[in-house]
């Protein structure tokens, strides 16, 4: 369509930018569409992808993950991506730094076991239900300094049974600074516990190949001295019994307590039981640890928690364990493997559920065993054989021969 000009008042295309035949401005240039960045966004503590134009790269795009956290500042610590830290495009990069993300692989190297805490407790933390559980931890780790720099995948037996004898030297307030702390049994306990479930969890995403953490016992020492601490465990009652009884059907782990108070085995030594060391055709389950009495024991198996025994063993055999007790918890990439912290968590959440007395700790079922055996007569060297403890009768110790059967009579006396 023709208009005319408004400074010559000829005519020129409605469409020209300029008249032709005086140069007077027609209409303004169309403005340039933006363009809208498809980048796609990281979330916090992912990483970064950051590209590199102060010199020309064939792959411009360097990629750095997180792979921890400065524990003073709580800013991430961040690393190039290896083997392959640089990328032509933008979306090559994100898709490397996704992969890394499900399975941190290329970092078994050189993180080291400060590294390897903080990755594990930002995972394991979020499974606790209490406060008190990260403490624990917490002040069980603070005893570790000495091996906070080295490789996880350094780290071998000696150097698990090294912190828990050497201790720390006080830094901060509270003591004199430099004054050496020694942990108690107790803490020993709790540092071999947190070192097994931290390298679980590096074996789990392969930064390192073994759990030298599962290579040892916590020292005969240890427990004699965590036996001198252990006052005031309460027995089950026998109403408390019978409620276990009455609700074993549909209270989620009160089987497990039921099984305890009828073998009398630590706490400890229920998320060992192997499958491969349980009869049902003889009644027996051979297991345990801590001394030289109580370790690889034979436990009839009373008859009237063989049910509770056998469904255990199917649930295990349904997921491919080759333990007797297994409980994933909340999380989806979670072991299923118990340990006493594990335990002991399902444990209170049983008591505190059928209103039973909130004073009674993980080792009370071992404790109500010996009780009820005692009440129905049973024989104290039968009683120290089946809970592992050394009898310091000569007699009874060295020249009495207790086979299974004659234990078994013993452990079908309660009720």
């Amino acid at each position: 369509m023709l208009i005319k000009c408004p400074e010559c008042d000829l005519q020129v295309s409605e469409k020209a930018l300029v008249c032709p035949h005086c140069g007077y401005p027609i209409s303004k240039p169309p403005a340039a569409k933006r363009q809208t960045s498809k980048l796609k966004k990281l979330p916090n503590g992912f990483g970064g992808i950051t590209k590199i134009t102060s010199k020309p790269l064939r792959k411009p795009y360097r990629v750095m993950v997180t792979v921890g956290h400065d524990p003073s500042t709580g800013r991430p610590i961040t690393k190039i991506l290896k083997p392959e830290g640089y990328f032509t495009t933008y979306n090559e990069a994100y898709a490397a730094l996704v992969e890394y993300a499900r399975n941190p692989y290329d970092l078994a190297d050189d993180i080291s076991v400060e590294q390897l805490y903080q990755r594990w407790t930002e995972h394991y933390f979020a499974t606790l239900e209490s406060e008190s559980s990260k403490r624990t931890i917490e002040s069980a780790w603070v005893y570790c300094s000495e091996i906070y720099s080295m490789r996880a995948k350094d780290v071998r037996a000696r150097h698990i049974k090294g912190v828990m004898e050497n201790g720390f030297r006080v830094e901060t307030k509270g003591k004199k600074k430099g004054e050496k702390v020694y942990p108690t049994a107790g803490v020993k306990a709790r540092i071999k516990s947190m070192f097994n479930l931290m390298l679980d969890y590096a074996v789990e995403y392969e930064i390192i190949d073994k759990n030298y953490a599962r290579t040892f016992e916590i020292s005969g020492d240890i427990v004699k001295e965590q036996e001198e601490v252990k006052k005031g465990h309460i027995s089950f009652t026998e109403e408390e019994v019978n409620k276990l009884w009455d609700n074993v059907e549909n209270i989620k782990f009160a089987d497990w307590i039921l099984i305890q108070c009828y073998m009398g085995w630590r706490p400890q030594e229920l998320g060992l039981i192997e499958l491969k060391n349980i009869s049902i055709e003889n009644l027996t389950i051979t297991a345990g640890m801590k001394t030289d009495a109580g370790r690889m024991r034979v436990v009839p198996i009373h008859h009237r928690i063989i049910p509770l025994i056998e469904r255990n063993i199917k649930f295990a055999e349904s997921i491919g364990s080759e333990y007797l007790f297994n409980d994933k918890g909340r999380t989806h990439s979670g072991s299923y493997f118990i340990t006493y912290d594990k335990y002991s968590d399902r444990f209170t959440k049983v008591i505190k559920e059928l209103g039973l007395n909130p004073e009674h700790k993980a080792h009370d079922p071992r404790m109500t065993f010996v009780t009820r055996m005692k009440k129905s007569g049973a024989d104290d060297g039968a009683i120290k054989k089946l809970i592992g403890h050394k009898d310091s009768d000569l007699t009874e110790s060295a020249y009495t021969d207790r086979d299974i059967e004659w234990l078994r009579a013993d452990v079908e006396k309660m009720l």
